[in-house]
């Protein structure tokens, strides 16, 4: 079996998902009021309105196995530790639709929740809030510079968005990798009730699976990959492949983005591993390949993902969401035309080629600069990282080279922001916006265009979408673009400034149709049918 080309994949936006859909909180009394202070090593961290640490069988140590019944595991918690200025810290809210998403499976099953809290060398209590535990896995500052901003962030953040910028392999890297993907695995087996089902999710985890087997043979165990997959070609440059396979290969169900992805591991599977993998194509949702691994069948799928589409589009129709969205048309001098790009700073996505599309529309005469205004929202990330640093000095100096040019008292061409906004600002932007520009090098899904789309209840505005975000596959009445063709680039974005607003209406209605059809719940739902994990409603 050939290894399959795959399309390219995303990852969400910090706006609203980073690997996900709409930022909510577990519950709205799942964050603690009191947490450690930085200068201690443990926090006793006590939920309010009468939630407590996890105590007796609720705890950790001397749990056994009755506990939870469905155990997600991820690289955060869905709530952050955050320290403060005067010396305390706090629980906030973390982004993220994945929450949002897996909260009625959670609840239902006696759930549990099994990721870092976000502040390094502090160990925090489980605790839990309604039905619902949360439980802190400890990392030092050294494993989030190895095993975070190292080998998950600078190896196989790039490696598997197509070597755009190029992977370090770092053996010390590894080694904190493997130390903390057995912590989070042995936190898992702590949790999990007998012959409970747990997710595992993202690409810093990726050996947890096979390590909590050998813990829990008697666990369901899925894994849900929310970057692309690389080629094969890409991917045997990794001095660990074989370990990412077989970490991998302990989960009953492998899942990815689009069917490509998954083609390439079971082909992965044969090479480096010697399992002999099933020979159909795989399908969306459906027809998983299949690898015998002793006397377990281990299924590989594709599964995309989407969003809260129903709660975004009842956003974007509120009172206040319709006028802010007036307002800011308003406040930016009312353009024929408004272009809008949300972005996590990240160098997959494509900033830098949409601005230059956009500052030669404007040198050749194609697009007139007073008719025209162009947000850019690109939201903090990596702030440590000297790439994420040089990037940002980068895209900055192409807005003050196109404003100065084009830009003029009154009327500024080009508005750039470097912050994360609230979701009822980011809906009023989407509701304002005559075109939504999405041009990732490579990406897993890439939620934002999917959000734009979602929020356009008045079948207004136009997408451009790169070819190499996962997203393209499902969304094909969007203007889609090879983001290396420049030209293309310019010639689509044209197109979508001077669309005409019937046809405009066609493709968003088609656009429509199969976002809200096909909405966060529904992935969430498939996935969990193929796991044999029987969705509870």
């Amino acid at each position: 079996m050939a290894p399959a080309q795959e399309k390219p994949e995303a990852v969400p936006s910090n706006v609203t998902p980073s690997n996900a859909v709409s930022p909510n909180a577990v519950s709205s009394n799942a964050v603690p009021s009191n947490a450690a202070h930085p200068n201690t090593a443990h926090a006793n961290t006590v939920p309010p309105n009468g939630s407590e640490p996890a105590t007796g069988p609720e705890q950790v140590q001397g749990r056994g196995h009755a506990g939870a019944e469905f155990v997600v595991v991820a690289n955060r918690l869905p709530v952050d530790l955050e320290r403060t200025e005067d010396g305390n810290q706090r629980w906030t809210q973390s982004p993220g639709g994945l929450v949002s998403a897996l909260e009625p499976f959670l609840r239902a099953r006696n759930g549990a929740w099994v990721g870092w809290p976000g502040v390094p060398d502090v160990e925090v209590d489980e605790f839990s809030d309604d039905g619902l535990v949360l439980h802190p896995v400890r990392l030092s500052s050294a494993e989030v510079r190895d095993y975070y901003e190292g080998f998950s962030n600078a190896t196989l953040w790039p490696l598997y968005h197509d070597v755009v910028a190029r992977p370090i392999f770092d053996r010390s890297w590894w080694d904190a990798y493997v130390r903390v993907n057995q912590r989070f695995a042995e936190a898992a087996a702590s949790v999990a009730g007998d012959g409970s089902t747990v997710w595992i999710q993202d690409y810093q985890l990726q050996l947890v699976p096979t390590m909590l087997r050998e813990l829990r043979p008697d666990l369901r165990i899925g894994f849900f990959l929310h970057i692309p997959f690389p080629p094969v070609e890409l991917f045997m440059q990794l001095p660990w492949r074989a370990e990412i396979v077989r970490g991998l290969i302990g989960a009953d169900l492998v899942g990815f983005h689009r069917p490509g992805g998954a083609q390439n591991f079971l082909w992965l599977a044969r090479q480096l591993i010697g399992l002999e993998p099933s020979r159909g194509s795989v399908g969306v949702r459906s027809r998983p390949g299949m690898v015998q691994v002793d006397d377990r069948t281990v299924r590989v799928g594709a599964f995309p993902i989407s969003i809260d589409a129903a709660g975004l589009d009842k956003l974007s129709r509120t009172r206040s969401v319709v006028d802010r969205a007036a307002q800011v048309r308003e406040e930016l001098g009312g353009p024929k035309k408004i272009l809008l790009g949300i972005d996590r700073l990240d160098y997959t996505k494509g900033i830098d080629l949409r601005l230059q599309a956009f500052h030669e529309l404007m040198q050749e005469g194609r697009v007139e600069p007073d008719d025209v205004t162009f947000i850019q929202l690109a939201t903090p990330s990596r702030e440590r990282v000297e790439h994420y640093q040089q990037m940002r000095v980068d895209i900055e100096q192409i807005v003050g080279r196109i404003n100065g040019e084009f830009g003029r008292v009154g009327h500024t061409v080009l508005h750039y922001l470097h912050q994360s906004i609230d979701r009822s600002e980011l809906a009023a932007l989407f509701l304002a916006a005559d075109v939504m520009v999405v041009t990732p090098l490579r990406d897993g899904m890439n939620l934002v265009c999917k959000e734009y789309v979602a929020a356009r209840h008045d079948l207004g505005g136009a997408l451009l979408l790169s070819e190499f975000a996962g997203a393209a596959a499902e969304l094909s009445s969007a203007f889609l673009v090879n983001p290396h063709d420049l030209d293309g680039v310019k010639n689509a974005l044209e197109q979508a400034i001077k669309l005409d607003p019937a046809e405009g209406r066609r493709r968003m209605r088609a656009l429509r149709r199969q976002v809200l059809t096909h909405d966060v719940d529904r992935w969430a739902r498939s996935f969990l049918e193929a796991l044999g994990a029987g969705p509870t409603t």
